[in-house]
């Protein structure tokens, strides 16, 4: 299997978190489940394999799709497929990068997963055939951010303040009502620029940064006590911490431990 990852420079650097590529990739599942993160991607498969998105209940597929799509950010977990012999290319926006290169409000997507053509005026069918004549995975990566830079519009840069917003709640639990005080506008407005620009309220963010805390903390922990992961992430009680781990995994804890799910990796984790 080849995985490679690659963290943009430059202006790139400052929207997109990393371009990640896959070959090879053979699941031991055909379903997984994905935990929201606050983040959205440009996915293009490279294989010629029909992807499915799956009611997160019944398991039914609800949608499918090919060669490329947008994954808005998410408030809950999303269940899609997985296929042997996968090879793809992806880029992870950050929580606030993805505006400049679609120039459309960013909560149109929230929820979302929709056929890049749509997102991106037409313009991915071509970027994908070049992506896919690339000779490596250097060159590949070469080639979708030559592609980014063009699609790359400097008036839609979101505002400084916003990502500084972001910035401190990706790094400090409990700062909603310190971020809401300094923040220099009316928190109507915040709150617009977080939909804008985001995809999410700040409170939803919020809460979902403070869910991921968890699976950092099941990564190092040698003996996990849900209380003190569930404190040192900022959660007040337990059954707070309990409603939460159930809303955004689709699991309860005691249930994501019996099923190992500690061990997959961060933000997937198979259903079948």
């Amino acid at each position: 299997m080849i995985f490679e990852t690659k963290t943009p420079k430059g202006i790139l650097g400052k929207y997109v978190e990393t371009l990640i590529y896959f070959k090879h990739f053979n699941p031991d599942h055909s379903m997984e489940r994905v935990v929201p993160t606050g983040h959205s991607f440009l996915i293009f498969e490279l294989d010629n394999l029909l992807r499915n998105v799956y009611d997160n209940l019944s398991l039914k597929p609800i949608a499918e799709y090919r060669e490329a799509w947008y994954s808005g950010a998410f408030e809950d977990y999303l269940s899609i497929s997985a296929h042997p012999n996968s090879e793809m290319l992806a880029i992870q926006f950050k929580p606030y990068g993805a505006f400049p290169f679609i120039n459309k409000d960013i909560s149109d997507y929230t929820n979302q997963v929709v056929d890049a053509q749509q997102v991106f005026n037409g313009n991915t069918t071509t970027i994908r055939n070049q992506i896919m004549l690339a000779d490596s995975p250097a060159n590949k990566f070469n080639t979708i951010e030559d592609w980014l830079l063009k699609q790359f519009n400097a008036m839609n840069e979101p505002p400084e303040v916003l990502i500084n917003c972001i910035h401190i709640m990706d790094t400090e639990n409990g700062v909603f009502e310190k971020v809401k005080t300094d923040y220099p506008t009316s928190q109507k407005h915040m709150i617009q620029q977080f939909k804008k620009f985001v995809g999410l309220t700040p409170k939803t963010y919020l809460r979902i940064v403070r869910f991921n805390q968890i699976f950092q903390r099941l990564m190092k922990e040698e003996k996990i006590s849900w209380a003190e992961i569930a404190y040192s992430c900022g959660y007040s009680d337990q059954s707070h911490f309990i409603k939460e781990f159930k809303r955004f995994s689709g699991f309860n804890p005691t249930e994501f431990i019996e099923l190992e799910h500690y061990k997959s990796e961060p933000n997937f984790f198979p259903l079948d």
